[in-house]
């Protein structure tokens, strides 16, 4: 999808950001993106804009919500002191520019509109999702072959989400347990330590399949795929027998990978990631 100039603002503006262990997101400070898009000359007037707007908000229809998921949280000053302050998701900063009358907030506006009518698009055509998800690999600069693996890996993973639902598995938090306990199985590996091994960000910026070679995505799709399996096969209901399924279909994986290690003399888990990638796309000025 193409990006907005406007959102380079962020990058050329402090707007003071904090990463939220419990809930695995960035949130914003809201006064900061107010000040850059309103132009407003102190932290002071900035605080008095946001002041107004969340009272606004108040008062709309629907907006409870987004104000309820606001957080207040401990983000240093130009003083160099911690203070709280009113912080929000990126799906909430995106609702709140919608509320901001600036002429720096309409590029975030039509961005905004034109991923919406996208969405509309992909939810009448799902071939259009997958194209534009082809598109944008090849642009950073992935093998055609590799992007292949990539989207097959992201239908098998859906495949198996929406089996854990189907079987009383819902927690976003159980499926990080989940998932945690494959990958263990077939790599030997959380996919947090995974990150670590690949010196990857431990945090949302950096997407651990977006980094993993030929090979390591096959064995995560196979993982994932006998997990499925596995678990309609046994008709596995609840937290806990999924995760024994997991476990199994995890070790389907892993057992297939130790076979190949073998014959080959190579371990399938490698430091190598495709970070040289991304500082190429930003080189050549390639926006997703």
């Amino acid at each position: 999808m193409s990006e907005p100039k406007g959102i380079a603002l962020f990058e050329e503006k402090h707007v003071r950001r904090i990463w939220d262990e419990k809930t695995e997101k960035w949130y914003f400070s809201i006064v900061d993106v107010c000040a850059v898009l309103t132009d407003q000359p102190t932290q002071k007037n900035a605080s008095t804009y946001w002041a107004v707007l969340k009272s606004r908000l108040k008062e709309e229809e629907g907006a409870d919500q987004l104000l309820t998921n606001c957080k207040q949280l401990k983000m240093k000053s130009a003083d160099g002191k911690n203070y709280k302050t009113d912080a929000t998701d990126a799906e909430g900063l995106l609702r709140i520019i919608q509320s901001i009358p600036s002429p720096k907030a309409e590029p975030f506006k039509r961005w905004l509109a034109k991923v919406g009518y996208e969405r509309i698009q992909e939810i009448e055509d799902p071939e259009l999702a997958a194209k534009r998800m082809h598109d944008l690999y090849l642009a950073k600069g992935y093998s055609e072959e590799w992007v292949g693996l990539r989207i097959r890996g992201i239908a098998t993973r859906d495949t198996l989400t929406d089996e854990w639902n189907n079987r009383g598995v819902t927690e976003s938090k159980d499926y990080s347990i989940l998932t945690a306990e494959i990958s263990k199985a077939a790599f030997g590996m959380t996919p947090s330590q995974y990150k670590e091994f690949k010196s990857l960000d431990k945090k949302a910026s950096d997407n651990l399949r977006d980094h993993m070679t030929d090979l390591e995505l096959i064995f995560t799709q196979l993982s994932e795929a006998a997990t499925t399996e596995i678990a309609r096969n046994v008709d596995a209901q609840g937290f806990e027998e999924n995760k024994d399924a997991a476990k199994r279909g995890g070790k389907v994986a892993g057992d297939a990978r130790k076979d190949l290690e073998k014959q080959t003399g190579r371990p399938v888990s490698t430091r190598d990631n495709y970070k040289h990638l991304t500082e190429s796309k930003k080189r050549k000025g390639i926006k997703e």
